[in-house]
């Protein structure tokens, strides 16, 4: 007997990539429904060889549900959330709302598996920040060799991290660039963003940091280690799929390049591409639609004892938010439900 699973939000990005990959993946679902608001009642979301029609979110019944991978905003899962848990399903949840409640566990299965005992004080575990998911999959096994004192990222953000709005956005910018009279004003962003880039991703905080660069220091210090201390540069660039960074990591220990590379290339969720030479590296465009987290210029610096530099990369849509909730939803499978 496998599980019910519903996905909340199918017809948008995450939610649609949620579904390829629990196809994909195979996961031992008995039944896989599809939920979204009322305006899209009777979309068609592909579920590998099957196509679903979505439910109406508002009226659905939770009831008999095991496992519900909500990607909607976190507005939308204050009110639905509790219903669904109500109902006894276990919420995997890709919104904000929940990654900083203590009696809520904050999960990146490669990282941090044991936390996930934790989802039965409020049957709901948080998927997340994308930005922090790929980057905490490369420095925990550093961190269990050599212990990290402080991270200094710099983001390189693709506009599906946005939503659709974000990846339409780029699109009607970069045609209207080229046609005279269909220039597009910002709308999502707060500057154009074709072919530029912008220091910003979320609101401002009263120290100057943006709450997306907040999310990555308060997220890692859950995830991985309370003492290690982040600092975030977060940054919106005209990609349309796939977050890099540009990693600076400080640690306790000595930690030479050739350790350290040796330690990612056998760790889970990672791939090492890492060669001294033209186009020995990986940039967002080729992380697009896989599922690994890929690690490329791994070097030395020089200027402070104990530190290297990493560019990491990985594609934001899995990775980033549908891969993890499903990662989730096995390790919930395998740890705790234990059907199928």
């Amino acid at each position: 007997m496998g599980y019910k699973v519903a996905v909340v939000g199918a017809t948008g990005n995450v939610g649609r990539e949620m579904l390829n990959i629990l196809a994909d993946r195979e996961f031992p679902a008995d039944e896989v429904v599809a939920l979204a608001s009322r305006r899209s009642l009777g979309t068609d979301c592909a579920y590998g060889d099957k196509t679903l029609k979505t439910l109406d979110l508002d009226t659905y019944d939770f009831t008999g549900t095991d496992i519900a991978l909500f990607a909607i905003g976190s507005d939308a899962t204050k009110k639905y959330a509790p219903k669904a848990t109500a109902a006894g399903a276990v919420v995997i949840d890709n919104s904000s709302l929940y990654r900083y409640d203590p009696e809520v566990p904050l999960i990146v299965p490669e990282v941090n598996p044991d936390d996930v005992i934790g989802y039965a004080k409020k049957n709901i575990i948080a998927n997340p920040n994308c930005s922090t998911a790929q980057m905490v999959v490369a420095l925990k096994p550093l961190h269990d060799r050599a212990t990290i004192k402080r991270v200094v990222v710099s983001t390189y953000q693709s506009v599906s991290g946005a939503g659709k709005d974000g990846m339409d956005e780029l699109w009607n910018q970069t045609k209207g660039m080229y046609v005279p009279g269909q220039e597009v004003d910002p709308s999502k962003f707060t500057k154009q963003i074709a072919f530029n880039v912008i220091p910003h991703i979320d609101v401002f905080m009263e120290d100057g940091s943006t709450k997306e660069e907040w999310k990555m220091v308060a997220e890692t210090k859950k995830i991985v280690d309370p003492k290690i201390k982040v600092h975030a540069t977060c940054v919106r660039v005209p990609v349309f799929v796939g977050h890099s960074e540009a990693l600076n990591i400080e640690f306790e220990e000595e930690l030479d390049e050739d350790e350290a590379r040796d330690i990612l290339r056998e760790s889970p969720g990672i791939m090492v591409v890492d060669k001294r030479e033209d186009g020995g590296y990986t940039t967002p465009i080729e992380c697009v639609g896989d599922y690994a987290t890929y690690i490329s210029r791994i070097r030395t610096d020089p200027t402070c004892d104990n530190t290297l530099s990493m560019w990491c990369v990985s594609d934001n849509l899995r990775k980033g938010a549908a891969l993890n909730a499903v990662q989730i939803a096995e390790l919930l499978g395998r740890r705790v439900l234990k059907k199928g």
